[in-house]
């Protein structure tokens, strides 16, 4: 039988009705009107049977060559082609329901939203840093000297925090696969020491009172729309996170208990959090609520309603004011009241950590209510606003908290 060439094969046109051209073995190029289909026909376990070989021309006459090959040697050695393909295909379907990607993006949905800006970052390093490389990988096949190689790809263009963040992330799905039956180990944990080390920055904070006067002077007479205004304003008299400030909510404000309520799911440490309203804050959001009271945010984007401020809001606006990156973050406020409600101010620090939300602990090792030294803390945030007037018109009259009584 003469075998069958490119040219031929290339030069095959469709007829009204199929028909086949041999290549010998039981490979055959069968031409349909509506293409061309390499087949393999054999017998097995005394049954003719046939196998498809690929489409021309996807397939060329050389690829499908090899292909047949394969198959007739699988057949010589007992193992039936199409057992053989439905098989691989089976494995192959297999790893792509395991991949990194996809168990990653099962773990993210189980995560949940947490913050705008954190998911973006969160997103754009899986899509960007870990995706192309171990993507499509099955996860139980990741070893760590791959995992370090993806690390190492992120590490070598200087994003050396970037690279650790992705290793942290990459950690997360790794025990989630493992919790969930579809990997064995997490292989991040054989490369502790592995990177470089990052560089230990902190949150850019004014906390010297000399300093902080001009900054609240600039802050008062700063002009832009009304949500920047109010909540640049009111970013150093409540010191919350940025994130808590841009997401709040009108139904968060309770105007009449002069307070803030944030429900845990919002809060980093997953705990509800109250914010005592001092009078100039109670009087920011007095007068923002006749602008913005009628949506959702307090702080709208200028983008539409139905989303909360960008967090590059606040911290453009103190750029407006001449004030850098090097000087002063929005996060910096927290360092800013923590610094001088310590130091100046003379308040415990117990109730200043319970302010900030963090995770203080009594004695025995307890979480303390959210409404531990609520009364407290409210005559804090009184003085503490009082002290920023005093500050901002220069005549701070504002007396230290001694004895358990402040004056």
């Amino acid at each position: 039988m003469q075998k069958l060439t490119a040219t031929a094969v290339k030069q095959a046109k469709p007829k009204p009705k199929p028909y086949k051209l041999a290549d010998g073995g039981g490979l055959y190029l069968h031409v349909k009107p509506n293409g061309k289909y390499w087949r393999y026909k054999y017998r097995f376990a005394n049954k003719e049977k046939l196998l498809a070989l690929g489409v021309y021309p996807d397939t060329s006459l050389a690829d499908v060559r090899k292909l047949h090959q394969v198959a007739r040697k699988n057949l010589a050695n007992g193992i039936d082609p199409n057992a053989r393909k439905q098989a691989e295909r089976a494995a192959h379907q297999d790893a792509l329901a395991n991949s990194f990607e996809v168990i990653a993006l099962e773990w993210l949905q189980k995560r949940g939203a947490k913050s705008e800006g954190g998911d973006k970052r969160l997103n754009r390093l899986l899509q960007k840093d870990l995706f192309p490389f171990i993507g499509k990988r099955p996860i139980s096949k990741i070893t760590s000297p791959d995992l370090l190689k993806t690390l190492r790809r992120i590490e070598s263009r200087g994003a050396v925090d970037t690279a650790h963040r992705a290793k942290q992330i990459a950690a997360m799905v790794f025990r989630y696969a493992v919790a969930t039956g579809r990997a064995e180990r997490d292989p991040s944990v054989d490369l502790k020491g592995a990177l470089a080390q990052p560089t230990k920055t902190h949150f850019k904070a004014i906390t010297e009172p000399n300093e902080i006067a001009p900054l609240m002077v600039a802050i008062h007479d700063y002009q832009g729309s009304p949500a920047v205004m109010a909540a640049l304003k009111l970013s150093p008299l409540l010191f919350c996170r940025p994130g808590e400030l841009r997401h709040l909510e009108w139904k968060e404000v309770k105007f009449k208990e002069t307070r803030i309520e944030l429900p845990a799911e919002k809060m980093k440490m997953k705990e509800p959090h109250i914010i005592p309203l001092s009078t100039q804050a109670m009087e920011i959001l007095e007068e923002l609520h006749l602008i913005t009271g009628r949506g959702e945010y307090v702080f709208p984007s200028a983008r539409g309603a139905s989303r909360p401020l960008s967090d590059n809001g606040v911290r453009t606006a103190l750029r407006t004011l001449g004030y850098t990156n090097e000087q002063i973050s929005p996060h910096g406020f927290r360092a800013m009241a923590r610094t001088i409600l310590d130091e100046v101010l003379n308040f415990p620090l117990d109730w200043i950590e319970h302010q900030l939300a963090h995770a203080v602990r009594d004695p025995n090792g307890r979480a303390y209510n959210r409404t531990k030294h609520l009364s407290q803390r409210q005559q804090m945030m009184q003085t503490w606003a009082d002290y920023l007037d005093g500050l901002a018109s220069g005549n701070n009259n504002v007396v230290p908290f001694r004895n358990g009584q402040h004056a």
